[in-house]
């Protein structure tokens, strides 16, 4: 479905990054596999595609320093060429009510979360448009339509990449690249593995569900909307929650 294609997928060292860079790679796409820190879970992922056979390439950078993205994104370009599919799903939280929130909590989410996007994609957009397919997946979050208490900062960060995808999608529509957002739900991840008991439980009884879902769930949606099967669908959001949002 993917072969020949080249994938990179930012925060792709765990949870739904680490699960769409390995579903990318059994459809057939070489993966880059973008971290910052978890050197070791990165590794982990690399050898997990090389396993099933196929090519991937350890690429760490912060997706918040521009300069460290151009300088990555260059490196990308002498020795691959190029890029056809970008996912960009790094993400970060620092949770506080509103209140009591630092500014430094919201500086990094909203350059973690939502510049980054912009970093990346401008970087990696004129790859694609060298190669005249160009396939962009934005990992937003139930929590940009319905908010969350004491996730300002993300929810501002994640309903930022709506707005982002839209208008792009219109910038790069005639040049047969697509600009689609997916907006997870509660999914079994590191980042929701921290939150409280009491919290979990909350979420599960407002899921009609009554069940978190997989990363995988998220995967097999990117996988598609990376394909030529998706390749009239540009600037939507779609939605994997378990029917916990329905707009």
């Amino acid at each position: 479905m993917l072969d020949g294609k080249v994938a990179l997928v930012t925060g792709a060292s765990r949870g739904i990054g680490r699960a769409i860079a390995l579903e990318l790679a059994k459809a057939g796409a070489e993966v880059i596999i973008n971290y910052k820190g978890s050197e070791d879970k990165a590794k982990e992922v690399k050898e997990l595609i090389e396993n099933l056979g196929k090519k991937a390439h350890l690429l760490p950078f912060d997706v918040s320093d521009p300069s460290a993205v151009k300088s990555a994104i260059k490196k990308i370009e002498e020795t691959l060429g190029k890029i056809h599919i970008l996912v960009n799903n790094a993400g970060i939280t620092r949770d506080s009510l509103l209140l009591r929130m630092r500014e430094e909590d919201w500086e990094v989410v909203l350059r973690t979360n939502l510049f980054s996007a912009f970093y990346v994609t401008q970087a990696v957009l004129p790859l694609m448009l060298k190669e005249r397919w160009g396939r962009i997946i934005n990992i937003s979050s139930v929590v940009a339509f319905t908010g969350n208490p004491g996730q300002v900062n993300y929810a501002s960060a994640k309903a930022g990449l709506i707005g982002f995808t839209k208008a792009l999608a219109l910038e790069v529509a005639n040049r047969n690249i697509t600009v689609n957002a997916i907006a997870p739900g509660y999914i079994e991840t590191d980042m929701t593995e921290k939150l409280p008991e009491k919290v979990k439980e909350a979420f599960l009884q407002e899921i009609p569900m009554k069940r978190p879902g997989s990363p995988e769930e998220v995967a097999h949606l990117a996988v598609f909307l990376a394909s030529d099967q998706a390749s009239y669908i540009t600037g939507a959001v779609f939605h994997v929650n378990g029917g916990l949002y329905r707009g």
